[in-house]
């Protein structure tokens, strides 16, 4: 039987897909809001699994490892391995749970009953209905826990007194959020050791519940892990003092050396010693620079997620008390420029070493050429010294050469006459002798200017 036609344009049309078409379209659904309803309790935290091994599929399998213990004390099936979501209603409460890059979020959720002048607000929370042994046998760290309490407010009632009473800490945090709530915090941790938000739906339309509660959330999560650059930060900052410290001293150490007192010069080794030091001190700048690179990356990106979700909110002041802007300003802003002044000035020191190492490389080549040129110059001399050697054994080598052939020429003389020619060998010797010496001293100076035109690389041209 035929397909039909639409059929079969969706299977040729499926073929010309992109792989990775449909995984990306996802991507922008994959974490949605949660549906709250006033009244809600949340409890919210954040684990924080540090790894030996930088492995982003090492931290997946951790964290899926404790929501499977969860999932399993329960009875309901696990998500796959490869999922970054999942939510589901045990019944008692409703679990939202997502996996990040560097943590995971559990969220859980229940039907609160809130009395209006919260008195037993934050006593039953939604992680009462927990395994204890499930939270005792947490592999990671709790970087965030907070308990969240939505509930109904009517719009022109004033219930700060009340809502003050809930929290312990002095800087009250509070603003009308979304054109129609009240969020209210104070970013400390309780002494149940929970922080706390309370936000009154003033008239919030179907969804802007949960989007809310997220964002706050979100604010809290992301403020934290901002915060993990801090101590790096500081950290940091006594060891960068130690290695500007010696950085001066290695600089004024070339800066003496560079006037003319002879006193002031420092010899190859003390200069050896010095390139030593400043590539112990590139190493060391360039560990602390690796250990903090990622964590101050981190960090920045998560403060502008925290500046994203406070835009998001729309606040609108509360009269006498500060808002969520106001406070991160205040606080959080100050740390993040903290992050971001030390890593500027990790990078600015790294620039002042490579200069300075440059300088020194470049005064031991300036040296070693000097030290190379002397050389050739007593290479030179003795080259010259050995060519007026030689001129003097040139001139020596042409008497004694002219003595041995006039020696022969008197032989040959004495047996011209023993033959009974008219030849007398005094006489014979006598005459030969300005004759042999020139033609020996000429033949000589031929063989020197063929060497050193053959030594030059010239043509010899004929005689």
């Amino acid at each position: 039987m035929p397909q039909p036609l639409a059929y079969r344009a969706t299977a040729d049309f499926a073929r010309l897909n992109h792989p990775l078409r449909v995984p990306l379209s996802a991507e922008i659904h994959s974490r949605p809001f949660l549906q709250l309803q006033a009244p809600e309790s949340l409890t919210h935290f954040a684990l924080y699994v540090q790894q030996d091994h930088p492995s982003q599929q090492l931290h997946r399998s951790t964290q899926h490892a404790i929501l499977q213990q969860l999932c399993g004390h329960y009875g309901v099936a696990a998500p796959g391995a490869q999922a970054r979501y999942f939510y589901h209603d045990f019944g008692r409460f409703r679990l939202k749970w997502e996996c990040h890059t560097e943590f995971a979020t559990f969220t859980f959720v229940e039907g609160a009953d809130i009395d209006p002048d919260f008195r037993q607000a934050f006593q039953q929370v939604p992680l009462r209905h927990v395994p204890q042994e499930w939270l005792a046998g947490l592999h990671g760290k709790i970087i965030v826990a907070a308990h969240v309490l939505l509930c109904s407010g009517v719009a022109g009632s004033d219930k700060t007194e009340s809502i003050a009473a809930l929290f312990h800490g002095k800087s009250l945090v509070g603003s009308n959020a979304a054109g129609a709530a009240e969020v209210w915090t104070d970013f400390l941790i309780q002494p149940d050791g929970f922080s706390r938000f309370v936000v009154r739906d003033l008239g919030l339309r179907e969804f802007q519940s949960g989007r809310l509660v997220s964002r706050l959330l979100e604010i809290e999560t992301y403020r934290m892990m901002a915060l993990l650059g801090l101590p790096n930060a500081e950290a940091s900052q006594p060891l960068l003092n130690g290695i500007e410290g010696e950085l001066a001293d290695l600089t004024a150490t070339l800066v003496q050396a560079d006037q003319p007192a002879p006193a002031a010069r420092i010899d190859a080794r003390e200069e050896s010693r010095l390139l030593h030091n400043i590539t112990s001190l590139a190493a060391r700048l360039e560990k602390i620079s690796v250990n903090n690179s990622y964590r101050f990356a981190a960090s920045q990106a998560y403060f502008s997620l925290v500046q994203a979700r406070i835009h998001e909110l729309r606040e609108v002041r509360i009269a006498g008390i500060q808002t969520l802007a106001e406070f991160m300003g205040r606080r959080l802003a100050p740390a993040m420029h903290t992050c971001t002044s030390v890593a500027l000035r990790q990078e600015a020191l790294a620039k002042r070493i490579g200069r300075s190492n440059d300088l020194l490389r470049t005064r031991v080549g300036i040296e070693q050429e000097g030290q190379n040129r002397r050389i050739l110059q007593s290479l030179d001399a003795r080259a010259a010294q050995q060519l007026r050697l030689q001129q003097a054994v040139e001139g020596l080598s042409a008497v004694a050469i002219s003595y041995y052939t006039l020696g022969l020429i008197g032989y040959a003389g004495k047996a011209l006459k023993a033959a009974g020619m008219p030849v007398n060998p005094d006489i014979l010797q006598g005459v030969a002798v300005p004759v042999v010496i020139a033609a020996v001293w000429l033949g000589l100076r031929r063989v020197h200017h063929h060497i050193a035109e053959r030594s030059a690389g010239t043509p010899r041209h004929p005689a």
